[in-house]
């Protein structure tokens, strides 16, 4: 049978029944009742892009089965995939198998696409952080790279609504730094310098809160995390690089530099601080500069457009170019308007 990733199993089920394999990790297995009192197994299955949740009622010859699975375990699922209109792609009439260890290393890489669109987006981070004019927030880039950039690459942006997998933190950032180096050109009393640098960093703390493990898809909670949440560890995060920074042996020749190093600090704080915009949505402070504002936006652009995007993909339709609301966003989605396309000059080649 034809081996999909999920979300391409995703679209096919949307156009009818499909008969094939996908590869993925158990990222979460449980045996549950139903309000009637009878058990059943619930498991989602994770791959580099995606996951689904299979349910496996009692009355399933597969009922057994998952009860020798294990979490964590990589598996293959060869069967008929299909869209419930409740519970999204549900398989029927499978069967599974472990995958070998040659399956397993290819499914940690991901699509051949998505590899190539990360290393892109990475190279980017790199390339935006090297036009950096102020030495102190070049610096703190160049070294919060050095130290983490292995685990910023295996780490989520989120963990459901958008960039929800291995690798997204590093999308989700490099569009904001495009987006950020574009809207300085525009708005030119922007500084440049500060927005990229806390483009980088506004998310580092997800970093212990949205981390993957080294080898698989499963995003283990961490109780720094739930004790202090991503903008506070980044702040954390963000004094002790400086601290490093500051005992270097350049650092004793930024003492003449303005604005002074300090300022710099307390409004790089500001920028992770502020970033969610609302004291309701986890910000202890609103947005009170130019830079914490158009951080705050383009955080929150990159993450509503990947929703709908990813919406129009894989979200159930309702008519032609309609697509229903996919939580959070406030309502259901209309297919974007086609580009404009110039009619040809008659006799062109």
């Amino acid at each position: 049978m034809q081996l999909f990733t999920i979300r391409e199993m995703k679209r096919a089920a949307q156009e009818g029944r499909a008969e094939a394999s996908l590869h993925g990790q158990i990222e979460v297995l449980l045996e549950k009742q139903t309000k009637d009192g009878k058990p059943f197994w619930e498991f989602t299955l994770a791959d580099a892009e995606d996951r689904f949740t299979l349910r496996v009622w009692n009355d399933s010859p597969n009922f057994a089965v998952c009860a020798g699975l294990a979490k964590g375990q990589f598996l293959e699922i060869e069967g008929e995939f299909a869209t419930h209109p409740n519970y999204g792609l549900e398989a029927r009439r499978w069967q599974c198998r472990a995958l070998e260890p040659s399956e397993i290393e290819t499914l940690l890489g991901g699509s051949q696409e998505l590899q190539q669109k990360q290393a892109r987006d990475f190279e980017a981070v790199v390339r935006l952080v090297s036009t950096i004019a102020d030495p102190r927030l070049r610096n703190l880039c160049e070294l919060f790279l050095a130290e983490f950039g292995d685990r910023f690459r295996r780490t989520a942006a989120a963990r459901t609504y958008h960039h929800a997998r291995r690798g997204g933190l590093v999308e989700h950032v490099a569009q904001m730094m495009r987006g950020a180096d574009k809207i300085a050109e525009v708005y030119s009393w922007l500084n440049r310098d500060l927005l990229l640098c806390g483009v980088l960093l506004h998310d580092s703390g997800k970093l212990w809160e949205n981390c993957m493990e080294a080898r698989g898809f499963e995003m283990p909670y961490s109780e720094r995390g739930e004790l202090m949440g991503h903008i506070s560890i980044g702040i954390e995060l963000l004094n002790t690089l400086w601290r490093k920074l500051m005992a270097t042996e350049a650092a004793a020749g930024w003492n003449a530099l303005r604005p002074t190093s300090e300022d710099v600090r307390n409004h790089l704080i500001h920028l992770i601080a502020a970033h969610h915009g609302e004291m309701e949505f986890g910000s202890p402070v609103f947005p009170k500069t130019p830079e914490a504002a158009a951080l705050h936006y383009l955080d929150n652009l990159d993450a509503k457009l990947e929703m709908m995007f990813g919406a129009y993909q894989t979200g159930t339709p309702l008519a032609a170019r309609i697509v229903e609301r996919v939580r959070p966003l406030p309502a259901n989605l209309v297919f974007p308007l086609e580009r404009f396309e110039p009619p040809q000059e008659r006799g062109a080649t």
